[in-house]
């Protein structure tokens, strides 16, 4: 270990390990989907809702919330 100023370096060492990516490991959107809708797939849903009811604004709220439920299900 050096000492530089006041901070201590270990040398080019990492702190932690890096793991490297299983191949047995799902990708990570398999598993967001698994867990649950991606935020992307809500959003898409809620702006189709949008347009479906007219393009009228001062409904995302209801829209996102809908989306929400229609994906979960």
């Amino acid at each position: 270990m050096k000492t530089i100023g006041r901070k201590t370096v270990k040398g080019r060492q990492a702190s932690a390990p890096m793991l490297a990516k299983s191949q047995d490991a799902p990708a990570a959107s398999a598993t967001r989907t698994a867990a649950g809708p991606t935020h992307d797939q809500i959003a898409r849903r809620s702006y189709e809702l949008f347009l479906a009811s007219g393009g009228i604004h001062g409904h995302d709220v209801e829209h996102w919330v809908q989306a929400e439920r229609e994906l979960s299900a």
